[in-house]
């Protein structure tokens, strides 16, 4: 299944999402998750908001992380690639610091001073154009389970196999359009446009989605 871009993947994952509409909120994760949870909030005509997780990157190699943090300061960690690495716990405090920070300048750009929505009792979807190693999705949910939800479901358009098994045992469902088996993987390999996106971007999207 390719999709043409993150907003046609958004439009096909919401058919799949309707029957979690009642009591619902949708949280997109910046940037691409954006344009997919857009689409996705409009079709069951509930709240868009944001949820900003990032990875933690291995110093040597900063495209690549060894686990995640949550705008909580929840932490997940790649145990094995923690010690391949061999980062300490101070290196690890460091590094999630200064990625925390960023967590924060980035939600104080995109939400301005609008508040933290309530997610206490909710059918709470949170939603990316796909997943890679699940990590940092890992580390949204765990965030969001804190909120004490009725359901929490994660949905993306492409996914390996071992991802989603690896969301499976954090959340209550998880909705994947393609999952791939096996093989090297690579969301972008999933969409004929893939472009990044800007924080104006992400900001107009917002602004026009239905809110909490």
């Amino acid at each position: 299944m390719i999709f043409r871009d993150r907003r046609d993947a958004g439009r096909r994952l919401a058919e799949r999402l309707l029957i979690y509409r009642h009591n619902a909120i949708v949280l997109a994760i910046p940037r691409g998750g954006v344009p997919v949870g857009y689409e996705v909030a409009r079709r069951l005509e509930v709240p868009l908001d944001l949820i900003i997780p990032r990875k933690l990157p291995i110093p040597s190699d900063p495209e690549a992380g060894f686990g995640a943090i949550a705008p909580d300061g929840t932490i997940v960690l790649n145990e094995r690639l923690v010690a391949y690495c061999g980062l300490s716990v101070g290196d690890i405090e460091r590094i999630s610091k200064e990625v925390l920070a960023e967590i924060r300048r980035r939600a104080r750009e995109y939400r301005g001073d609008r508040p933290l929505p309530e997610l206490k009792n909710k059918n709470v979807i949170v939603v990316d154009d796909g997943l890679a190693s699940g990590y940092t999705m890992i580390a949204a949910v765990r965030a969001v389970m804190r909120e004490h939800p009725k359901r929490v479901i994660v949905a993306v358009p492409c996914s390996p196999e071992s991802s989603v098994e690896r969301l499976e045992k954090e959340v209550d469902e998880v909705v994947g359009l393609a999952v791939q088996p096996y093989g090297p993987f690579a969301v972008a390999s999933y969409y004929e446009s893939f472009p990044d996106l800007s924080d104006e971007e992400v900001k107009a999207l917002i602004n026009q989605a239905p809110v909490t």
